[in-house]
């Protein structure tokens, strides 16, 4: 009876009473010592493998002593720098013997708790927070004061500022009040006919409001 066991980071095929030298184990000498990664065991024709380890089985062995291994030298060097390393390195082992191979019935080794883990409350608030942030982008939206004669970039910005971003709301203000607005805009800007002209736009009227501008000149008749 062989099985195939995983020891420190390397896998191993033992039998029972076989001397096995490893990588150092935590273990004192003379203590028992067992490994729950068994990935098969085969008893005569009769063989187990595990997907990956086998449930329930287990190797049971004994540490004998710790050693090092032989010295393996290291060696580096650099052609034409003049760079030349030379070291020693002997691995640290433990030498164990097995005494059992248990195919099932092993107790398991106790799995570490799972962590609750609990749902971050900030992203529900910015679920929350989402149809506010919608709401705002469904506003209407704004018409082009440019194509009122005598209405700039510049001009038509002051005027969204100041709320005025539709035909409909220009051609209701009072041209008092439109030039007060503006008055800090460079330029000597008539606005007279600016409310007129916007309710043109707003009616739809275009074929009109084009036949008055080539009129106007600069907003003013």
């Amino acid at each position: 009876m062989y099985a195939i066991v995983e020891i420190a980071g390397h896998q191993f095929k033992v039998e029972k009473d076989q001397k096995v030298f490893v990588n150092r184990l935590a273990t004192e000498e003379g203590k028992a010592v067992s490994f729950d990664n068994v990935l098969l065991v085969a008893d005569g024709s009769n063989v187990t493998v595990g997907a990956p380890a086998i449930d329930g089985a287990q190797v049971s062995a004994k540490v004998l002593k710790h050693l090092k291994g032989d010295k393996v030298i290291v060696f580096k060097k650099k052609r034409r720098k003049g760079y030349r390393v030379k070291n020693g390195h002997r691995q640290a082992l433990t030498e164990i013997v097995i005494e059992s191979i248990v195919a099932s019935g092993a107790k398991p080794a106790k799995a570490a708790p799972k962590k609750e883990t609990k749902k971050a409350e900030p992203k529900a608030e910015a679920k929350k927070a989402a149809p506010k942030a919608t709401a705002k982008k469904a506003t209407g939206k704004a018409d082009d004061l440019k194509k009122i004669e005598g209405i700039g970039p510049k001009i038509a910005s002051t005027l969204a500022e100041a709320g005025i971003a539709t035909f409909a709301e220009l051609a209701k203000t009072d041209a008092a009040k439109i030039s007060e607005i503006i008055a800090g805009v460079r330029g000597n800007h008539v606005t007279d006919t600016w409310p007129a002209q916007a309710q043109l736009a707003a009616d739809g009227k275009w074929d009109e409001l084009k036949k008055w501008q080539d009129e106007l000149d600069g907003g003013k008749a």
